[in-house]
This record gives structure tokens, C-alpha cells and sequence, in this order.
């Protein structure tokens, strides 16, 4: 690849009644610039992934990122969104203006404000990241999707529930050192397992702790080719990227292979010329517990329908041999829809740089995965970035 990262800015993942998307954007536009030491007028192009779908009465957004500064005003901007997946959706794009001479430096955002929207109309907007003809009425909304999918991963393998607690407690005890994320707290796996008033059944097999978070909150990268970033104070370079599209409809494929998942993964660790053994570390889209679970067996961490060993002998906890989402995940994070992927990347970077906050931050971090998920395993992205200086 030609690019890096060379800054990054992040914001706390929450509930903000202050805050508006535009705010949300200008702010992490602004100190990503700073954060690499570059000014405005130094970017070449703006990406703004930003997946909306109703959250926002605002929806002609990508001209927002220009209000962080006036030096911006005029420059190349464009609004992507591709599901959950929308946040790697602008990364890649910025990384593809880069690689065809088109841009030098290239700012990614992605940001989302959910909180302000009432409750069944939050359900109403994620549905439309499925397949509506086939899953437009399904109760529960989105959770209802993968409650599904969980019921049938539970009939063709066995009852899960202990492996779907146990990656709950994983991420919401890593979570605790992450101070962007929502929800800091070390729930325990007899807290995540259990049935009660505070963790109820939300759809089919999964409970409350078993869902990602309703969030608000942006994050915005710095890309530059491989010339400029030799003159930045750090890079953190692309060593593969791949994209992966699957068929919308579930009724298409086998929903428990996450097919697409496993070709973007082969395809970015083939153009990295790694095995997924070299990882330092991977951070996953655990929108739900379940899709955790099925991704250890799509990336290749687990045969089929064995996935729960990969949490259950502590492969993937923060000492073991494949730690899997040490930020907390979206899980503890929070998972607010386009600004999710960027906040991946920007997690990744933090860790290869070694300046994750302490507690997050891992010995000896040299090669980090990410993969990104937009519906139920249709967008599928995979990075592999590396620290270059």
C-alpha cells in the first residue's frame, strides 16, 4: 500500500444531549489536522462516512466537515455509507484517492448521532441495514436479525450462552481502560450470563449484554501517501486492505458461514503476505456477541462451529495468543454506526504507536487487524496496518 496514517482524533462514545453531528464532526476534524501537524489547507480531499438512515434530520452531511476550518472550504468532499461498515467504507475510499495520485493527504471522518432518536424508531433505522422484503417485520429490529442467527448457530452447534457471556465480559472488562468508550464497566461473566431484571433477553438467545451499544461519537483519520508521511512524526502504514460485498438477502447464503468475512480476511492477510497467527492483536465488529463468535471461525482462528474455543481457553483475551479487541469492542465502546470503522482504525493506530491509554495499551504491538461489518456480514472489510515510524 502507499499510505499511512499520521494523525488521528478521537471522542468519548456516549450519550450527548449537547451535541450535534456537526459538532461532533468539526471537533475530531480539527484535532486530527493538529494531530498530524498539518494544516487545513494541506488536505488534498475530505471523506465523511456517515451512515444516518433516519438519525439525523440533517442528511446532506459531507459539507460539514469544511465548518471545522474555512481553509477547507472548496476542497473535494464526499459522504460514503455502507451499513455499519460506513466508517472502513470512507477509509478505503480515501485510501483509493491516495493510491491513484489523486491526493497527497486525505482527512477521514466518520461520525453518528443515535441517542436523540426515540427508541422504536432506532430499531426501524438499523432494520434498514437489512434485507427488508425478507426481515423488514422482524420483531426486535436489528437484535432480532442476529437473535436469529444465534438460534440457528445454537440448533446446529449446541447452546453457546457460555461462550456469548464469556466475549461479553472480555470486552466490557477491557473496556474499563478505554476512556472513549461508553460503558466502563467490568460486568463479570455470572453478570453476563444470567437472565435478570438488569440483563434480560432482548432477542432469541441474546441478552442485553450480548448487544452493542446505542451511541453518539466521531472519529477522523489522516491519510498521506508514502512521501509525505516520511516527513510526519508517525505512520502507521497499510500493509493490506480488502473489501469484501456479500448478497443482502440471508435467504442467498448460509448466514452461520459469514462467507464474506472469511474471502476479505484471505484476501488481506494473501496481500500482506502474513498468516493470522503473525497478529499482534485484531479489533472486530462485535455489534453483537454472536457475531464475535462466528468471527473467530471466518477469519480462521477456529474450524466451523468451534469457535467458542477461542474465548473459552482464553485465546483471544488481552494475554492470550490472538487478543481480540482490547479497546472493548463496540460491545463496551459503544457503536455509533459511521463513525465505528474510523474508530477502529484509530484504535489500531494508537495501539502500533504505543500510545493506547495504560491499561489498554499492549507489549510489543507490531501487526494489527481490523474487521469492520456492515448488516449481517454483507460489507465486510479487513485492514492490516503496521507501525512504519
Amino acid at each position: 500500500m502507499t499510505a499511512s496514517i499520521v494523525g488521528w482524533a478521537h471522542t468519548p462514545f456516549g450519550k450527548f444531549d449537547t451535541e450535534t453531528v456537526e459538532s461532533l464532526v468539526t471537533r475530531v476534524a480539527n484535532e486530527a489536522i493538529a494531530d498530524a501537524g498539518i494544516s487545513a489547507s494541506d488536505v488534498d480531499e475530505i471523506v465523511l462516512g456517515h451512515f444516518n438512515a433516519g438519525f439525523s434530520p440533517q442528511d446532506f452531511t459531507a459539507s460539514l466537515v469544511l465548518q471545522a476550518d474555512p481553509k477547507l472550504r472548496f476542497k473535494p468532499t464526499t459522504r460514503v455509507e455502507n451499513a455499519c461498515a460506513t466508517g472502513s467504507a470512507a477509509v478505503h475510499q480515501g485510501l483509493r484517492a491516495i493510491d491513484a495520485g489523486a491526493a497527497r493527504i486525505v482527512l477521514v471522518v466518520g461520525v453518528e448521532q443515535m441517542t436523540r432518536t426515540p427508541g422504536p424508531e432506532i430499531g426501524k433505522n438499523l432494520l434498514k441495514a437489512s434485507y427488508l422484503p425478507e426481515d423488514g417485520d422482524t420483531v426486535g429490529g436489528f437484535a432480532g436479525v442476529f437473535g436469529k442467527i444465534a438460534s440457528s448457530y445454537f440448533q446446529k452447534y449446541g447452546d453457546q450462552s457460555d461462550a456469548l457471556a464469556l466475549i461479553a465480559a472480555k470486552n466490557h472488562k477491557n473496556g474499563v481502560a478505554n476512556p472513549f468508550a461508553q460503558m466502563r464497566k467490568d460486568f463479570g461473566f455470572e453478570f453476563c450470563r444470567a437472565e435478570s431484571e438488569k440483563n434480560p433477553y432482548v432477542a432469541g438467545p441474546l441478552k442485553r449484554t450480548d448487544c452493542s451499544l446505542v451511541s453518539d461519537g466521531a472519529a477522523a483519520l489522516v491519510l498521506a501517501d508514502a512521501e509525505t508521511a516520511k516527513g510526519m512524526s508517525k505512520s502507521i502504514g497499510f500493509r493490506a486492505t480488502a473489501h469484501a460485498q456479500d448478497f443482502l438477502p440471508m435467504s442467498k447464503r448460509d448466514i452461520l458461514q459469514f462467507e464474506g468475512c472469511t474471502v476479505a480476511w484471505q484476501r488481506a492477510l494473501e496481500k500482506a503476505g502474513v498468516a493470522l497467527t503473525d497478529l499482534s492483536f485484531v479489533e472486530t465488529h462485535d455489534c453483537f456477541t454472536v457475531a464475535e463468535l462466528i468471527e473467530y471461525e471466518a477469519m480462521g482462528l477456529t474450524p466451523k462451529g468451534q469457535g467458542a474455543r477461542a474465548i473459552k481457553e482464553g485465546w483471544t483475551l488481552k494475554d492470550g495468543k490472538l487478543p481480540v479487541n482490547p479497546s472493548g469492542g463496540l460491545k463496551a465502546k459503544g457503536h455509533p454506526i459511521g463513525a465505528t470503522g474510523v474508530s477502529m482504525h484509530v484504535m489500531t493506530a494508537m495501539q502500533l504507536a504505543g500510545q493506547a491509554p495504560e491499561g489498554m495499551q499492549l507489549k510489543n504491538a507490531k501487526l494489527g487487524g481490523i474487521f469492520n461489518m456492515g448488516g449481517a456480514a454483507v460489507a465486510n472489510y479487513v485492514s492490516v496496518l503496521e507501525p512504519l515510524k
